[in-house]
């Protein structure tokens, strides 16, 4: 078992920047993907982020360039930094980690719970 737990949440007003942790307990960390996902009110749990146990980064689409995903192994965390925030980025964000790799929530064994971001406008 993996225990997941983020940090890093809270309100921001656009334009500014969070840095959103997910420390990991139980498994060596090392051996996992990791993801960030996020869930808006009324909508799906939706793809943020993920890093491969190599650091190859993926990024949904209309993220790059704004979001920044990373991992420090030796701490046993993970981040994902978040600049030029907009307040279509609300939402609550949870990090996951998986045995294997994807940009799918379905791809992820163990899940955090959550930590929720408001921007402001």
């Amino acid at each position: 078992q993996v225990q997941l737990v983020e940090s890093g949440g809270g309100l921001v007003q656009a334009g500014g920047s969070l840095r959103l942790s997910c420390a990991a307990s139980g498994r060596t960390f090392s051996n996992y993907a990791m993801g960030w996902f996020r869930q808006a009110p009324g909508k799906d749990r939706e793809f943020v982020a993920s890093i491969s146990r190599s650091y190859s980064a993926n990024y949904a689409d209309s993220l790059k360039g704004r979001f920044t995903i990373s991992r420090d192994n030796a701490k046993n965390t993970g981040f994902l930094q978040m600049n030029s925030l907009k307040p279509e980025d609300t939402a609550v964000y949870y990090c996951a980690a998986t045995s294997y790799s994807g940009i799918t929530a379905t791809a992820y064994n163990y899940w955090g719970q959550g930590t929720q971001v408001t921007v402001s406008s």
